[in-house]
């Protein structure tokens, strides 16, 4: 039996993929958890065999939960599930650690044979993904401006793209005002965006956040 534990602050989703699952014989969802903290601190508890995260949670994230999984447990897989395309995160993802990506679009049966394949010790990028990504760096394309950032500066990107002002930012990352107000410097040098109108509209062109 294939152990899997969810971590999405929609239970909605979280009652969806329990429901796609439970069609699998061999997969039980034996725990569900809302926030990034939370999956924490039940992984830390007790085993699991994989773990789907998502990777647009509130509060550190799913990529910083990702990061704090791969040290608390190597060898634990972790299947990233979003609501974003792979052009937009999956390699990101893979770099910190992921198993796999998925979107949330895709079909059951895809979510099943990702499951089992990460179980089994492999990596899982959808097929379209794999040719892109490997025409991609025979070609040695140019990235974008956003390609270049690091995972937090990403992150908090995002935060001040869904309106969310730097003490915000601060307070739900646990930083300091400071700290925040050095990445959004660093983003705009990054991106060469010179205020925060242009940043949140490059970020709805390009679909990122």
């Amino acid at each position: 039996m294939i152990r899997v534990i969810i971590a999405d602050d929609h239970p909605v989703v979280r009652a969806g993929i329990k429901q796609v699952l439970s069609e699998s014989a061999e997969i039980q969802v034996t725990a569900e958890m809302g926030s990034g903290e939370a999956l924490i601190e039940e992984v830390r508890k007790n085993d699991y065999d994989v773990v789907l995260l998502d990777i647009t949670m509130p509060g550190i994230g799913g990529l910083e939960t990702l990061k704090r999984l791969k040290g608390l447990k190597p060898e634990l897989p972790v299947l990233m599930l979003s609501v974003h395309s792979e052009d937009q995160f999956a390699l990101r993802t893979m770099k910190a650690g992921a198993a796999g990506y998925l979107t949330k679009e895709s079909a059951p049966a895809e979510l099943v044979r990702a499951i089992r394949q990460v179980v089994g010790g492999r990596k899982y990028l959808s097929l379209g993904f794999s040719e892109k990504l490997a025409t991609e760096l025979h070609q040695g394309i140019n990235r974008l401006p956003h390609e270049r950032l690091s995972d937090r500066e990403m992150q908090v990107l995002c935060m001040m793209a869904a309106g969310k002002t730097a003490s915000g930012i601060a307070a739900e990352l646990n930083l300091s005002v400071k700290t925040v107000s050095t990445y959004r410097a660093r983003i705009i040098e990054k991106t060469g965006m010179a205020t925060n109108a242009e940043l949140i509209a490059y970020t709805v062109k390009n679909e990122i956040c």
